[in-house]
């Protein structure tokens, strides 16, 4: 199961992943970036400047930079398709 801890930084908010691919997690930020993901409203992704994957397989951390809340990014983990699949 994959597990999620979303914090907040100065720039956006971070998310670690673990027990995760990090081509799930490159896929999941693909399909944001090209619009093709449902999870984030219009509104929400209008507010991402930018979106970073680091990490190796079982680990993984996905900084997002922009106006945007803990709160937010963590509804929008629930609806995604890519993450809740399994």
């Amino acid at each position: 199961m994959i597990k999620k801890s979303v914090q907040t930084t100065q720039s956006g908010v971070k998310i670690d992943f673990k027990n995760v691919k990090l081509e799930t997690i490159t896929t999941m930020v693909q399909n944001c970036a090209e619009g093709r993901c449902e999870c984030m409203s219009n509104e929400t992704k209008k507010k991402i400047q930018n979106m970073q994957v680091d990490g190796k397989d079982g680990e993984v951390q996905l900084h997002l930079e922009g106006d945007i809340s803990k709160e937010e990014i963590e509804e929008a983990l629930k609806r995604s398709k890519v993450l809740n699949s399994k």
